[in-house]
């Protein structure tokens, strides 16, 4: 294994034990059936399936704005303070450049079979057969986040650069989109898109958590354990609880205006990116945890930064299609169905 691998802090053994508690060590026989459940749906995709069972039936189950997005500030800061305590220990950058390589590369060239399949099998026009392939390029913070606490719950060490992996690939994609969308580099390099790119909120914070969690070290990690260990389980559990009442409302409002080939594609279209990450993640050595991460920011599909991009840079685009597609197909299938397969594929 290359680099320095850690445990995210979540693991079972971790957990309260006892009456009171999610874990004990010593498990009755008749418990093996529930925990082997648990391990196949953990806490925070049933809280996803339990939003988007909610939303479905109309229910007037509600998360407010304000936590929501207080949730995803959380969760984008967490990621970023471990992996930057992490490789603040001796060795632990080992293998970073291959995997941020093997990152970027994915993000970079995964829109151009996307733009081609959607051109070839659908009515799409050009910017919006871009901007859907963008999204399948760039990456999703919640699926990551997802699949590093599931891979916590398990006890499967990865390595803490992956938090800067994820960070690489939020705009590759976008650059590649403009390009499909634009058939020229014409503007693409302008000052006010550059910046709605390179200095958007979720690409900031993580970097520049990452940046807080190396310099402050094992110290500091200590010192915010509370806020960063104790707290994420939850947090993850009530934010994919909302992620699935907002699929479900996308859904609900796309009716029977969503073809059979865009559902098709949007559920294919995260297997083969997986399966790319699968393959790099061989060649780049990373541990089974890292290159089941690895796997999933293949298969994920981004539903901050590129909509937020394609708003600005490609406004023809259909956003109806582009937001429906990966918020309420692809998000819901790989956390579902997607995670357990790609991190079984990765040996975990």
């Amino acid at each position: 294994m290359n680099g320095t691998a850690f445990v995210a802090p979540i693991a079972s053994d971790e957990l309260p034990s006892g009456p009171g508690g999610f874990a004990s060590h010593a498990r009755p026989a008749s418990c093996h059936g529930m925990s082997d459940f648990a391990a196949l749906l953990p806490p925070p995709v049933l809280f996803f399936a339990l939003g988007f069972a909610a939303g479905a039936l109309r229910s007037d189950l509600a998360v407010p704005d304000a936590l929501d997005k207080a949730l995803s500030l959380y969760l984008m800061v967490v990621i970023g303070l471990k992996g930057g305590a992490a490789i603040s220990l001796p060795g632990a950058t080992e293998g970073l450049w291959p995997a941020l390589a093997a990152g970027v590369a994915l993000s970079l060239l995964l829109p151009l079979p996307a733009f081609a399949a959607l051109r070839a099998t659908s009515s799409l026009d050009r910017e919006t057969a871009a901007a859907v392939a963008g999204h399948y390029g760039s990456v999703s913070v919640v699926t990551f986040a997802a699949a590093a606490g599931i891979l916590a719950s398990r006890g499967v060490a990865y390595e803490g650069f992956m938090p800067a992996v994820l960070a690489a690939m939020e705009t590759p994609a976008i650059i590649t989109a403009l390009l499909l969308a634009r058939g020229s580099t014409a503007g693409l390099f302008s000052r006010r898109l550059a910046r709605e790119v390179f200095l958007s909120g979720s690409v900031v914070l993580l970097l520049g958590s990452f940046a807080i969690g190396w310099i402050a070290g094992p110290a500091g990690k200590a010192q915010l354990a509370p806020f960063a260990e104790g707290l994420f389980p939850g947090a993850l559990c009530l934010f994919l609880l909302e992620m699935g009442l907002m699929a479900a409302r996308q859904l609900r409002a796309a009716g029977r205006g969503l073809p059979f080939n865009l559902i098709a594609f949007a559920l294919v279209m995260p297997l083969f990116g997986a399966g790319c990450g699968w393959g790099l993640g061989l060649l780049t050595g990373l541990s089974a945890g890292g290159h089941a991460l690895l796997i999933v920011l293949g298969a994920s599909a981004s539903y901050i930064a590129v909509p937020a991009a394609m708003r600005m840079a490609v406004p023809k685009a259909d956003a109806g299609i582009y937001v429906t597609l990966s918020v309420a197909i692809t998000f819901p299938f790989n956390i579902l169905i997607g995670i357990p397969l790609y991190l079984w594929a990765a040996g975990t």
